[in-house]
């Protein structure tokens, strides 16, 4: 059983289920959501009140050479200590200011009840080795089959810029495998540089896994596939309670009908609302391959295994 104020950090390349999974683990009212502290986009991020320090890039490296802003910053964070001041000083259109009483009004509720921090993240993946060592954080990576990973991304549009990575020295220092991708920067092919990132990301996950206790990896198609079984053991896992309600409301959030990435969801521009949208889990998984052609499939899949 984790002690009652160990934080959970729910992280995996963005369009992995990292906000659908956050949001069935705050389900059973234990814990207190919070979303992309370290996106660099605003919205979600860059609000000192969550997060008192300044993020300069997607996927931000942290690690003990390099911590002395972090620490305290999501000390605070995992804590439930909104930084009313420094959010104020920022941010102060009505739409920041509504969002300031909503999630300062969660935090100081969440202090009160005894309720742990869920920071749903995506780009805290490279840097999950430090928050279970320096936060003590219950981490949850999850992959997702790289054919479902690349077709939400090329459905979406979205591209990587590697040199995002490439240009933060420790990261490289400590995952010297990303050097493989310095010939993809400038490169125009999203597919390649997609499967390129989701095999990073995959090393980097397994090897922190193997390094850290406190850290599971999951994959996001087995979760889908049994929602209610696969929450109950992670509920488990995560010392959280997997109590009628917990179960009531993944059973009704998974089995809704499903959506298009289209929308609403997550963007990798930083609008302020999470990819997670009540679907049928199982469903979804059968549309996921539809996204590309079968030639691209069968690319994708040679790639990823390369």
């Amino acid at each position: 059983m984790a002690d009652p104020l160990t934080p959970v950090l729910v992280t995996g390349l963005p369009r992995s289920g990292t906000s659908w999974t956050g949001r069935m683990l705050a389900a059973g009212g234990e814990l207190v959501y919070v979303n992309e502290p370290l996106n660099p986009q605003h919205p979600p991020g860059r609000c000192p009140g969550v997060l008192n320090a300044q993020v300069t890039h997607r996927f931000q490296y942290i690690c003990p050479d390099n911590d002395e802003v972090w620490l305290p910053a999501f000390t605070d964070t995992v804590a439930l200590r909104y930084r009313f001041p420094a959010e104020l000083r920022r941010n102060r259109s009505p739409y920041d200011l509504a969002r300031m009483v909503r999630y300062g009004t969660a935090f100081a509720l969440g202090r009160l009840t005894g309720r742990r921090a869920l920071l749903d993240d995506p780009f805290a993946l490279f840097s999950a080795g430090w928050f279970a060592e320096r936060l003590g954080c219950r981490v949850v990576v999850l992959l997702r089959d790289p054919v479902s990973f690349v077709g939400s991304w090329q459905r979406l549009g979205w591209t990587v810029y590697f040199h995002e990575l490439l240009e933060q020295p420790l990261l490289v220092r400590d995952h010297p495998h990303l050097e493989s991708l310095r010939p993809l920067v400038g490169c125009q092919d999203r597919i390649a540089k997609a499967v390129a990132l989701w095999r990073a990301a995959r090393t980097v996950a397994v090897d922190l896994a193997a390094r850290h206790p406190g850290i599971r990896l999951v994959r996001y198609e087995e979760l889908a596939a049994d929602p209610l079984e696969g929450f109950r053991r992670l509920y488990g896992r995560l010392g959280l309670t997997w109590s009628a309600r917990a179960e009531k409301r993944v059973s009704r959030a998974c089995a809704a009908p499903v959506h298009t990435d289209g929308g609403g969801g997550f963007s990798w521009n930083g609008l302020s609302r999470t990819a997670y949208r009540p679907m049928d889990s199982r469903r979804a998984l059968a549309t996921a391959a539809n996204r590309l052609s079968p030639e691209e499939i069968r690319r994708v899949r040679e790639l990823a295994s390369c």
